[in-house]
């Protein structure tokens, strides 16, 4: 599958937009590993921010976007509370966020490509380590982290009970 890996335009905003709406309704329809919700995660403010931001990259192929990331210097709060294998203030590590992969292109290398520019965006961005968090039943993103080469570092409370997520697994990688 030929993939094509780029920063995020403005002009990828409307068709982010629908595929966080694709892949929220396949969510609702079948298991629901990351707990999202459509229209409150992920959202077209996700992919306004990242392209704004300058930190959303998309995956296309022939054209189309089938999956994105975003890869930021902000963590979350309970990032803090943890040892993390790296110790840094944030201005040499990259988070993971809104790490989406359009339903028709699961389980088809899409999410391993992204996996994969991370790390090199990392090593060109000199960046010392990757981190992310991953709802803890959220099963196939785990395996998916861990075949990736990212080490369990503790499990976290990020304050989204409302949405039935109480726990948080955060996972890093050394580059």
């Amino acid at each position: 599958m030929d993939i094509i890996i780029e920063l995020g335009q403005e002009n990828d905003i409307d068709e982010l937009e629908n595929l966080y709406n694709d892949l929220n309704d396949y969510l609702e329809e079948s298991v629901n590993y990351p707990g999202w919700k459509k229209g409150i995660y992920p959202i077209r403010q996700n992919a306004t921010d990242g392209v704004k931001n300058r930190n959303l990259y998309v995956a296309k192929q022939n054209g189309r976007i089938i999956g994105s990331i975003i890869l930021s210097h902000e963590p979350e709060p309970a990032y803090h509370t943890v040892k993390w294998a790296f110790e840094s203030d944030y201005s040499d590590v990259f988070v993971i966020h809104t790490f989406v992969i359009h339903p028709l292109f699961m389980k088809s290398g899409v999410g391993t490509a992204l996996m994969n520019f991370a790390e090199q965006h990392s090593i060109k961005s000199n960046v010392k380590s990757i981190r992310l968090d991953v709802y803890e039943g959220n099963m196939p993103a785990i395996k998916l982290y861990e075949k990736s080469g990212y080490q369990y570092i503790d499990t976290v409370d990020l304050g989204l009970h409302e949405y039935g997520l109480d726990w948080f697994k955060l996972y890093e990688k050394l580059i």
